[in-house]
């Protein structure tokens, strides 16, 4: 098992050479030179047997922060550190870590159970190898096999080539699987499958993870994924770490716009309604109000209380495969916000009803930090 620190760690790149961006001066050619920051003073903890979902938009630094914790990168500052021990000038073969990739890399002319074992294959020709790392290798196979929830079998004689991305994706498992590495990392392993393939891989991934307690860094950009198999999410926008923590404490308490409006476990509605300030009282007038939709409830138009806005039902929808229906309300006349419909009630496009907040945001409208969270007592 392993505890992995990364501490003040910057990468950057520079772009690439291209005359547009040179000119010349007193006859001597000059280039700007600025370089790119992918990742920006990155400070991280990835606990111990536990797995670390790191979310992001695309280019945001995810990938590369991957690689350089896999070796594969080397940091511009900062350092990589493995239970303590500074690595960051160690080679990835000496890092006992299992890698899964989007492209898979499988050896192309070796067999699929060939692939799932290389670890031990390549030992093979060295005086290391013995008869009890044979049988192990096959202990090995057999167990990688069972847990990944299909008999291998009948792919053990073919070759990379000749598979579908869902098979190679098993095998590439597998063999990170057979390494019994101190740290996995998963780069979008999924993202070539189609949708019922990726959610029944999401689920075995999950099993498989709690059985071995390993630590797992895994990247991507699905919530929805990373939702499911978060220990520890790390949420990153343009190189930085914006917020890490449980799912459910980023959920709960955003540390700003982004993170908020990032995060969107409802595909249906959308993550969070923003709202001005001043419609919630004069004590707001200079902030923006974020509320979940599932933080609404509805009251009578005619309920009395603080914080209850009166609102009309814009229209009301529900996609042929949603478990819940979802409606579109219009609030105090100036804006608009989607809220799930409760469970036995049936809204009809033009009622009035009153919206109650259980729980408020409130953001910064020019920095989006969020500055508070406020609870509502509810009373059914």
């Amino acid at each position: 098992m392993a505890e992995i620190n990364l501490v003040h760690v910057y990468k950057y790149f520079y772009p690439a050479f291209s005359f547009k961006n040179f000119f010349r001066k007193k006859g001597a050619l000059l280039g700007p030179r600025e370089p790119h920051f992918a990742l920006t003073d990155v400070n991280l903890t990835i606990p111990d047997a536990r797995t670390t979902v790191v979310l992001g938009p695309t280019g945001c630094g995810k990938s590369t922060l991957l690689r350089i914790i896999g070796g594969l990168l080397p940091p511009d500052q900062g350092k990589v550190l493995f239970d303590g021990k500074d690595i960051t000038e160690l080679p990835p073969g000496e890092r006992r870590i299992g890698m899964v990739f989007q492209d898979y890399a499988l050896y192309p002319h070796l067999t699929v159970k060939t692939n799932i074992l290389s670890y031990f294959f390549f030992k093979k020709w060295t005086k290391q190898w013995s008869d009890e790392m044979e049988m192990e290798a096959e202990e090995k196979y057999r167990r990688t096999s069972q847990l990944l929830g299909v008999k291998l079998e009948h792919l053990s004689g073919r070759f990379p080539p000749n598979l579908s991305s869902g098979e190679k994706q098993r095998v590439a498992i597998g063999r990170c699987i057979t390494r019994d590495p101190a740290l996995f990392l998963m780069d979008e392993p999924f993202s070539h499958l189609d949708q019922p393939l990726r959610e029944e891989y999401r689920r075995q991934l999950k099993a498989l993870l709690s059985y071995f307690d390993v630590t797992t860094v895994y990247v991507t950009h699905d919530q929805h994924e990373a939702l499911l198999l978060a220990d520890r999410l790390v949420v990153m926008r343009e190189g930085r770490i914006e917020q890490a923590g449980t799912p459910e404490e980023i959920y709960q308490a955003p540390r700003n716009l982004f993170v908020a409006e990032f995060l969107h476990p409802h595909p249906s509605l959308p993550a969070i309604n923003l709202i001005p300030g001043d419609l919630m009282g004069p004590e707001y007038r200079e902030k923006v109000i974020g509320i979940r939709p599932e933080d609404f409830s509805l009251r009578s138009p005619r309920a009395a209380g603080d914080y209850i806005l009166p609102a009309q039902v814009v229209s009301v929808f529900k996609s042929p495969l949603a478990m819940e229906a979802a409606m579109r309300l219009k609030v105090k006349d100036r804006v608009f916000v989607e809220v799930p419909v409760p469970s036995g009630t049936s809204p009809s496009e033009g009622d009035e009803v009153g919206l109650l907040p259980s729980r408020m945001h409130i953001f910064d409208p020019l920095t989006g930090e969020r500055t508070a969270t406020h609870h509502m007592q509810v009373h059914l």
